[in-house]
């Protein structure tokens, strides 16, 4: 009886073992796959298609709606003022932006015309990368001659919010058919109240020519928010010191003022349009200065 049981049990043990082993033993070309889990939606998101990082309330505004690693704006990742920066594009972003600046000068002067094709590049720590391709013209008649190719480097201190005013550091090099020109930049910008946004840069650019013609500028720009994410009007100012090294000494500085409006045009999430007329008001400036700017987020 025993043994009897014994068997029964060392069968019963074996034939546990079989079955296993043949379930594991499956073929290929039969297996079922297990269901995958949900995974998040691949590929780059734009930066209107960011979802918000606050997690308590949300922002009055669409384009007050914090995105990014650096928790900025998103009314901050594309250019709001026409001579005024502010920040840094979010990490991953690129964008295109064609620019038109004519600036119509007084006395019968010639106008001198220059066309922007830039490539904006958001990298990571807080970096962006801007690279251009410069034309000018003097006058009505003749073409455009591509004589200019800038790169510029921005750097922000730290994530936003942290530190007042949101301070980046901004260099550019310019390689220019005459002299090269070095220039250095502090931005400042944030907002004031919901809708109400405004960004600050003080400005140093010399060129490399015997001259060394030396700008000192502080720029300017408020702007409210018309229609949320469509529709942005502002005033934007610009404040220039001008002066030239002559026989080693320094001379007097022209004082080139402008002052005018500004309005940006969003039809479309991925597309902007600035458009910001400045006009002098002081003896030494233009006429007038112009900054058109179209802006497609690739």
């Amino acid at each position: 009886m025993m043994r009897r049981t014994l068997s029964i049990l060392v069968c019963s043990f074996l034939l546990s073992l079989a079955t296993n082993a043949f379930a594991q033993v499956v073929n290929p070309a039969t297996a079922q796959q297990k269901p995958e889990a949900p995974q998040e939606q691949s590929g780059k998101l734009h930066t209107w298609e960011m979802p918000p990082i606050t997690v308590e309330g949300k922002a009055p505004l669409f384009e007050e709606d914090l995105i990014g690693d650096y928790g900025q704006p998103r009314w901050t990742a594309h250019r709001r003022f026409g001579e005024t920066r502010v920040y840094v594009i979010p990490k991953g972003m690129v964008e295109f932006e064609y620019w038109l600046r004519p600036t119509f000068q007084k006395d019968g002067e010639p106008t001198k015309w220059r066309s922007l094709y830039e490539m904006e590049f958001g990298l990571p720590g807080r970096f962006q990368l801007d690279l251009y391709a410069v034309a000018n013209k003097s006058g009505d008649d003749g073409d455009f001659v591509v004589d200019t190719q800038q790169v510029e480097v921005r750097w922000a201190l730290a994530d936003w919010g942290k530190i007042w005013g949101n301070p980046t550091l901004y260099g550019e090099w310019k390689q220019e058919s005459g002299p090269d020109t070095g220039e250095l930049k502090l931005l400042l910008g944030g907002h004031i109240v919901s809708g109400w946004h405004w960004g600050s840069n003080f400005v140093w650019e010399q060129n490399t020519g015997d001259a060394k013609e030396r700008s000192l500028e502080w720029t300017t720009g408020w702007s409210y928010s018309a229609r949320d994410a469509k529709v942005g009007v502002g005033l934007e100012t610009q404040l220039a010191l001008v002066s030239e090294l002559e026989n080693g000494v320094r001379g007097d500085s022209s004082k080139e003022m402008l002052i005018g409006p500004s309005i940006q045009f969003r039809f479309i999430p991925q597309m902007h349009l600035d458009i910001a007329p400045l006009f002098g008001v002081s003896k030494n400036a233009p006429r007038s200065k112009w900054f058109i700017v179209f802006g497609w987020e690739l």
